[in-house]
């Protein structure tokens, strides 16, 4: 929410800093950020987005949402360094109320209502208000993310059978480790852990199970005045001007009475919005009943009191609920409702497929068209909507800016259900509340392919070097033997922090057709693999991937990793398959972090089984020989090795041998290359 003085961000999902910098925001204005349920959907994004703030020079901010949400800043100090930038949690009871010069803020806790865990059993088949069972699968797992009170036989999430000892020994790893220690001077230095008193209260609170509803209202502001009218009703040009706007009358010289009202707009008492988050079935009894609510509903006292917009962070199948959809009804006509959940389409991001159009002319095998459909296409020189499927394979490499076909260049931008008249907005939709103009799509994020091609095409000499290009490939092609496996595709390079054409380090290696290992995940790393692939085949290559080896605790490798595990889950879900955790090889300090997670926000422990990195070091394998066994037949690989390197502690540097024999060597530490050769630069 932007106004003159003040930003305000409602819920911060992974990717948040990377878009911020693509598009411009200026963070230096954000103030508030409010968080409407404290799970990795709303919360993923903070770290690195609290980083950001920092750079730019914010002296403070503060958190609204469930008590405890500051505490994954302590949890994070580790690897996520915040030293200038102060945060602090706003106490967000039902009788606490954000006041600021630009709006107020009222705080409705909806709670989890526990007794309809035991008249629902989703898992046994019930169908939900008509929705697909996949759906419904999706409200059991969001169920029992938020809340460790459901029986097991409810929970469909089943922890592996085979899981290791490494699992249970690694609940006892503490770390205090600053990452960062070697670039600061003077030493290495202990942050500060989560205490437990602070755990004690977030697993409560996850035991609870609280989303925080916000209803939001902007200050009065006095009308404006008409100068039309004091044209009209003799008023000079002057202080009685002002005198009218401040709301007084005056008397002319003469003596005739002009009032205040006779010259002014009508007062603006402020208008109400409200931001809605009803994670599952359980908080459906919190949110209908809820009195504050009714106040902006058609049971409103006063017609300034009704809202003018909802914005739902509510999922999709909880939209379609018929109690859901009868508390949309008992809201005025006048209000509008902005949904923000799955049924959105578009990832934010033009850079990405700007870059990746260019680079397709000059190999579309490297650099295949991405398969998100996400985003609006639109042909500029006819300003048309062109609607037909995107072909994620391209034309030849001879093809020119004269030889594209625009009708291959096209993706969907609107979700197909539900159908009720819901706003489902792109990135930059506008919602103007004053002046009250409402619903504003003109600035709506689109791709102009065809202005990508051009302004390449156009570049003095580039056709030429271009065709050059396409000759010498075709001459090495003949020379090269290419094997089908292994491959490789990297979806982040960007060093340290992201930008626009870049994302924080993950690389996808793919060793068959249904194997692939992760190398490293930084954040964003699930949301690159949607955009290359598209949702359908992301959700394959997402239950395909069977291990994640993370080189070392930097944030940059390794905090988009809930985002991961978690996109998995729901890809298994999608798809209708039970594969169980996967194996992630990591150092085994991680596990200070994971555990935190797991027991103060979702359970997220059921999806994996760690492997310490070093546990497989090259000249001393601590892993049986059963185990490793059991890690070389599930991945199918002939072998996989681990090695210290220089770059921070517990520092891993990977190899690993397909079952052809081809070798792999992997660190995510720019230092260890530099051992090896001193001439290279940090890229």
């Amino acid at each position: 929410m932007f106004s003159d003085q003040s930003r305000y961000l409602f819920n911060c999902g992974e990717g948040t800093q990377r878009l911020a910098h693509e598009h411009k925001m200026k963070l230096a204005k954000l103030e508030h950020i409010f968080i409407t349920q404290p799970v990795w959907k709303n919360i993923g994004g903070l770290p690195g987005t609290a980083l950001t703030i920092q750079d730019v020079g914010v002296p403070e901010i503060t958190l609204h949402g469930p008590p405890g949400l500051e505490e994954i800043f302590v949890a994070t100090k580790r690897f996520v360094v915040i030293k200038d930038l102060k945060i602090h949690m706003a106490e967000c009871g039902v009788n606490n109320i954000l006041e600021d010069n630009v709006m107020t803020v009222k705080y409705v806790p909806l709670l989890r209502i526990e007794s309809f865990a035991n008249e629902v059993d989703i898992e046994e088949g019930e169908n939900i208000a008509g929705v697909k069972n996949s759906e419904a699968n999706a409200i059991a797992e969001q169920a029992d993310a938020c809340t460790s009170t459901r029986s097991e036989k409810k929970r469909r999430r089943r922890r592996s059978k085979s899981s290791s000892s490494t699992n249970s020994t690694s609940e006892e790893v503490v770390d205090d480790t600053d990452y960062y220690a070697h670039e600061h001077s003077g030493g290495r230095t202990s942050p500060n852990l989560v205490s437990i008193n602070s755990q004690q209260i977030l697993q409560e609170i996850k035991e609870k199970g609280t989303s925080m509803t916000y209803i939001c209202r902007l200050r009065p502001r006095p009308g404006a005045l008409n100068l039309d009218k004091c044209v009209k009703m003799g008023v000079p040009p002057g202080p009685l001007l002002g005198k009218l706007k401040g709301g007084e009358d005056i008397t002319l010289s003469n003596g005739a009475v002009v009032t205040s009202k006779d010259v002014c707009e009508p007062d603006d008492p402020g208008p109400v919005f409200i931001v809605v988050d009803c994670p599952t079935e359980e908080y459906l009894d919190s949110l209908v009943n809820n009195d504050e609510l009714k106040k902006h509903q058609v049971f409103a006292k006063n017609d300034e009191d009704l809202a003018c917009l909802v914005v739902h962070f509510t999922p999709a199948v909880i939209v379609r609920h018929p109690r859901y959809k009868k508390w949309i009804e008992s809201f005025s006509p006048s209000t509008q409702h902005l949904m923000l959940n799955e049924n959105n389409t578009c990832m934010g991001s033009e850079a990405v497929h700007k870059i990746q159009y260019k680079l397709n002319l000059l190999n579309k095998d490297l650099f295949p068209i991405l398969g998100d459909q996400g985003t609006q296409v639109v042909y500029e020189a006819s300003g048309v909507h062109i609607n037909k499927k995107q072909r994620c394979d391209c034309k030849s490499e001879s093809t020119t800016q004269n030889d594209l076909d625009m009708n291959n260049l096209s993706v969907k931008s609107r979700p197909t259900s539900p159908v009720e008249p819901y706003i489902f907005p792109n990135t930059f939709c506008n919602y103007h509340l004053r002046p009250k103009k409402g619903l504003d799509r003109t600035a709506e994020l689109k791709l102009n392919t065809v202005e990508y091609v051009s302004e390449t095409m156009e570049l003095d000499g580039f056709s030429d070097v271009l065709q050059k290009l396409y000759q010498d490939l075709n001459e090495m092609k003949k020379r090269l033997t290419v094997r089908d496996y292994p491959k490789i595709l990297f979806l982040g390079t960007g060093s340290c922090i992201p930008n626009k054409t870049r994302n924080t380090s993950g690389i996808l290696l793919t060793l068959s057709e249904n194997e692939n290992v992760l190398l490293d995940c930084g954040e964003g790393t699930c949301g690159q693999l949607i955009r290359f692939f598209g949702n359908e085949i992301a959700d394959t290559t997402l239950v395909n991937t069977n291990a994640i080896y993370i080189s070392h605790l930097h944030a940059d490798h390794h905090i988009g990793l809930i985002g991961f595990l978690q996109g998995r889950r729901r890809a298994l879900d999608n798809l209708g398959l039970d594969k169980g955790p996967l194996y992630l090889f990591a150092p085994k300090q991680i596990m200070t972090w994971l555990n935190f997670y797991d027991r103060c926000f979702e359970n997220i422990k059921s999806e994996f089984v760690l492997v310490p990195n070093g546990d497989l070091l090259f000249d001393k394998v601590v892993i049986s020989e059963s185990s490793k066994k059991d890690i070389l037949d599930r991945l199918k690989i002939r072998d996989i090795r681990t090695c210290y390197v220089k770059h921070c502690p517990n520092a891993f540097g990977l190899n690993l041998t397909n079952r052809d024999g081809v070798k792999i060597t992997y660190s995510g530490g720019y230092d260890a290359f530099r051992e090896f050769n001193p001439t290279r630069q940090r890229l």
